[in-house]
């Protein structure tokens, strides 16, 4: 099977965006399935023919644009805000990463528009202090547009007279809806006709261009974004993002059916993170959360948020795995914990002494849980410059081996430190 596919496994990031450039070094699409410009990614990569390491920040595009060989692709499933799209185009083209004839976007993509942006915060504003802790880049008004079969595609772009006549009659939707907020409708067509031209030559008919690079044997890898806890079925609803961020998200997403897939990979830190509001059960407002945010860098890529940090929960795990079917994965950041003299892992959860059998729908419930930790020495020593899992401390070999053991998935990819070179590939047991 020539399609991998990259999920991330708890609240999102772990650091896909890594594995995703180390894996594209080797494929010729890398394509993205859900989401907006609300995911973020950092990439550290040599670029030009002096390799001068340079960091990016990918939202929207693909980060298999990192390999100058790797064409990307932003699939139907996404929804798009033209001008980020070209904005972030333009960031990375002008730190010398050419992307000329390597990206494109599906035709039946949905639009995001400012309005959605600004309807967003009127969300918020009205949920208060049941704010759900949203990016506000529109991702979830767009996304209840698709739903509600109101929303605009990119391929209505390329008919100027009809858009315009949708478009009005969208934003007086949300006047009735919201009150009238200030917005210069007129302003946006001609601001949308202009980039209706620009963004002609990049778009695609995107489910015959997926099929035909695989059935070329062509190989190719797939980008989630977020993450399964995000997901608007399995995740801590209403706290998730507006997508199927799932392996069911990628089939609907790029109009591919399951028996293409060859290979998931699931993304999990060595930790746990999640940003914004909603549940967290192994959460440590203590040093230990301190610690893994200043020594992690737990800040979001897209808003500059403080990330929420705790120990790694098994719960969420396999509950993840159990959704995704996970073939091998990613433990990311394990080097954050080299400081500590000792790990938690979360094992189980339980109210009034009973063990809860899987993770709960019900917030209220999850709200109840004890959690239940298993206790490991840590290893107080830097493997950031270590290259081989053999030579990995006998502690961290002990945490890795409970991981694989707990959820019956092996960790193939092993994250040291922030670089692209700082990744151990476990070899197969």
């Amino acid at each position: 099977m020539s399609v991998t596919v990259v999920l991330g496994a708890q609240w999102g990031d772990e650091g896909k965006g890594k594995l995703v450039d180390i894996l594209a070094a080797e494929a010729d699409l890398c394509a993205r399935c859900a989401g907006g410009n609300n995911a973020g990614h950092t990439i550290v990569a040599p670029i030009g023919p002096d390799n001068v390491e340079k960091t990016f920040a990918f939202h929207l595009l693909p980060s298999g644009l990192v390999n100058q060989k790797c064409v990307s692709l932003i699939g139907n499933g996404l929804v798009v805000h033209v001008p980020s799209f070209f904005d972030e185009l333009d960031a990375l083209q002008e730190q010398g990463l050419d992307c000329t004839g390597r990206i494109f976007v599906s035709d039946r993509a949905h639009l995001v528009f400012d309005f959605h942006q600004i309807v967003d915060g009127l969300k918020e504003v009205e949920l208060g202090g049941s704010s759900i802790g949203t990016t506000r880049k529109g991702i979830g008004p767009a996304y209840s547009a698709k739903a509600s079969r109101s929303g605009l595609r990119v391929h209505h772009l390329f008919d100027h007279e009809a858009f315009a006549a949708k478009f009005r009659k969208i934003v007086e939707g949300r006047y009735k809806r919201y009150g009238h907020f200030e917005y210069d409708t007129e302003g946006e067509i001609v601001r949308y006709k202009v980039l209706a031209e620009r963004l002609k030559p990049y778009v695609v008919d995107s489910v015959t261009f997926i099929h035909k690079s695989i059935s070329e044997g062509k190989r190719v890898l797939v980008e989630g974004a977020n993450a399964l806890m995000l997901d608007i079925d399995f995740g801590t609803y209403p706290f998730v993002t507006s997508s199927s961020t799932t392996i069911g998200g990628v089939c609907t997403g790029l109009g591919i059916p399951p028996k293409l897939i060859g290979k998931t990979i699931g993304v999990v830190k060595a930790y746990t993170t999640r940003v914004g509001g909603g549940p967290f059960p192994s959460e440590q407002l203590n040093d230990i959360g301190v610690h893994l945010q200043e020594v992690g860098r737990e800040f979001g890529v897209t808003t500059g948020r403080r990330r929420r940090c705790g120990w790694l929960d098994l719960v969420v795990m396999k509950h993840s795995t159990l959704i995704n079917g996970y073939d091998s994965f990613n433990l990311t950041k394990l080097d954050i914990l080299d400081d500590l003299k000792e790990i938690k892992v979360a094992v189980k959860y339980t109210i009034d002494g009973e063990e809860l059998e899987g993770f709960p729908a019900d917030l209220g419930i999850l709200e109840k849980v004890e959690v239940v930790y298993e206790t490991f020495p840590g290893w107080q020593t830097p493997i950031a410059a270590i290259k081989t899992y053999a030579e990995l401390p006998e502690n961290t070999k002990k945490y890795i081996e409970f991981i694989e053991q707990y959820l019956g998935v092996p960790i193939e990819w092993i994250g040291v430190g922030p670089g692209r070179a700082e990744m151990i590939q476990k070899p197969a047991a």
